[in-house]
């Protein structure tokens, strides 16, 4: 098949964007650029890789979706012969971009990004946060290659290994009637108003968990970020349900929190990392995976010495 590597990185681009104006933008080319190697590429495969919306973009058609992901794998194989070639493959270098759950993200990623490019000096790590829907979406689209997050709606094309175990818990302000309790189940917190964190796919799973013990819950608040959810329970308006470890007991303002692990069989978070099925990883992304995992075993250490709170996964 004669076609080169710009013309599928061209192509890859305008996938990425669904748009030939902003993956010419991207690109710093000319539109006609994107335009004529998308052709070219549609002409000698045989295949329509994009529907063509007038004034609104392009969309991948399957056999463009199943397309993009051979060509963003070729793409990433042609860079790291580049630079095995310039270090004669002894080195972990490049870019390695990655996305990951906003309620474990700002403990863990910091200071692993900071051990790993102190580990890797000629790699460097781009990380954004997102919720579970825009993290599948940017897997599949190829804007990052990694993904940190939660074993929740998971689709086939995604790969997932789980790290680390999240049974869910209660957090409640320290002069909550229920604070001083060794444990808690659904049924007795009911009663009471809750804070949920309403995020999409997040408010699903923690909903579900009521509809298990058949238990209606009475929601108070609905908060949309973690900050205001902590704030909102340590200053007496409500508890809530936290997966994630709570590392500290204290609110942005100072207040004081109580985490209360809860009985019944209640279905816990996994917490791994999740890529592109048929996506073959770059040596940066497969270094950081090893250092990740190296890094949970360190941070179940040192969070708490109760294995209700957490369970890390060989």
């Amino acid at each position: 098949m004669n076609f080169t590597l710009k013309q599928l990185r061209y192509f890859a681009k305008a996938g990425e964007f669904g748009s030939v104006t902003k993956a010419a933008e991207a690109l710093h080319v000319s539109q006609p650029s994107i335009s004529s190697a998308v052709l070219h590429l549609e002409e000698v495969s045989g295949l329509q890789l994009f529907i063509r919306h007038h004034a609104q973009g392009l969309t991948l058609t399957p056999a463009g979706r199943q397309f993009i992901i051979k060509t963003k794998q070729l793409l990433n194989d042609a860079e790291g012969l580049g630079r095995y070639a310039d270090m004669l493959g002894e080195d972990i270098a490049g870019t390695l971009r990655i996305v990951g759950f906003p309620t474990f993200t700002p403990m863990m990623l910091p200071s692993l990004m900071k051990k790993f490019i102190e580990t890797y000096p000629k790699a460097s790590i781009q990380c954004d946060e997102s919720h579970q829907q825009d993290i599948i979406q940017s897997l599949v689209a190829g804007r990052h290659e990694l993904a940190l997050t939660y074993d929740l709606q998971i689709p086939a094309e995604i790969d997932f290994e789980p790290i680390m175990e999240f049974p869910v818990y209660a957090v409640l302000a320290h002069d909550h009637p229920l604070a001083q309790r060794k444990e808690l189940d659904l049924k007795e917190l009911a009663e009471y108003p809750m804070i949920l964190l309403d995020w999409p796919v997040t408010r699903e799973y923690f909903i579900s968990l009521f509809m298990s013990q058949d238990v209606e819950p009475n929601f108070a608040y609905r908060a949309q970020s973690q900050g205001m959810v902590r704030g909102l329970v340590s200053n007496g308006l409500g508890y809530s349900l936290f997966n994630a470890p709570l590392v500290n007991n204290k609110a942005l303002d100072g207040s004081e929190l109580q985490a209360i692990p809860l009985t019944g069989n209640l279905r816990p978070l996994r917490l791994g990392v999740a890529k592109i099925s048929q996506l073959r990883l770059t040596p940066v992304a497969e270094a950081f995976i090893k250092l990740l995992k190296e890094r949970a075993a360190e941070l179940a250490a040192s969070v708490s010495t109760d294995e209700r709170f957490y369970r890390h996964l060989d």
